[in-house]
């Protein structure tokens, strides 16, 4: 019986994986595509695994956002967002996860976290931008990994955008109790955001049908101060950029200048 229970444990946390992750290899977009200068770097991870990822310099800058994407497509994808984040006056780094992008391996839970720690640890070492003068921004799947990297990290601050407290939660919403059971530890947000060191700003569309929103008040309501939840009228989960217009861009440059002044 308790065999039984573990095996099915093991298949449905394999299962989670397939559904989670939706990797696109390659690049589809191109920084001039999109009217930038971006450096293509590698990075390798503490576990050896070779990782893709744009990074974007802001001139005479002196922070960072460290930018981790969502489930599904590669890095590139990304790039106009990011374009728009660098010219609030900041570095960006934007990663490919492994085995996305142009990056090697498989993606899993421990995978990406460690993917995360090689993008802040490139901003110090080869960028000279501390963590205290970085911002780490997560969207969606990227907020369960932002989570994880700054838990215990002081860092500038936190953006989260369209994020959940756990697969166990999701799960819970989308199937019932009953399957959430088999997942309680999987990207558990709401645990770790409790020991968060950072002010965090949220974001989140009031008519998000992948995350609900109420999922991503929970998440916020765990989180210490300072913080600050921003509600993007009339936006789903993959339109809030568009919904929200320029005064969501101000709304991140006004958290980027309190958080680390240029």
């Amino acid at each position: 019986m308790a065999l039984g229970v573990v095996l099915l444990a093991f298949m449905f946390g394999r299962l989670v994986d397939r559904m989670i992750f939706h990797p696109e290899p390659g690049i589809d977009l191109r920084p001039e595509d999109v009217g930038v200068h971006a450096e293509e770097v590698h990075l390798t991870t503490e576990d050896g695994v070779r990782i893709h990822a744009f990074f974007l310099p802001f001139p005479s800058a002196s922070r960072a956002i460290l930018f981790l994407h969502g489930n599904a497509g590669n890095a590139s994808h990304r790039l106009p967002n990011a374009a728009e984040l660098m010219r609030l006056g900041s570095h960006v780094l934007l990663l490919d996860y492994r085995g996305y992008g142009l990056s090697e391996g498989s993606p899993n839970e421990s995978g990406v976290y460690a993917d995360a720690r090689a993008g802040l640890a490139y901003l110090d070492d080869e960028i000279g931008i501390l963590p205290r003068r970085t911002v780490v921004f997560g969207r969606s799947l990227g907020g369960a990994v932002a989570v994880d990297l700054v838990q215990d990290r002081a860092i500038a601050g936190l953006i989260l955008e369209s994020t959940f407290p756990s697969v166990s939660a999701m799960t819970a919403k989308l199937f019932g109790t009953s399957l959430a059971s088999l997942a309680p530890t999987r990207f558990d947000s709401e645990r770790k955001i409790t020991k968060l060191q950072a002010p965090l700003l949220f974001f989140h569309g009031d008519r998000d049908e992948i995350v609900p929103y109420e999922l991503g008040r929970q998440l916020f309501d765990a989180a210490p101060e300072p913080k600050a939840f921003e509600t993007i009228p009339g936006a789903g989960h993959n339109d809030t950029i568009q919904m929200g217009g320029r005064p969501y861009f101000e709304r991140i440059r006004r958290f980027l200048d309190e958080v680390a002044p240029p």
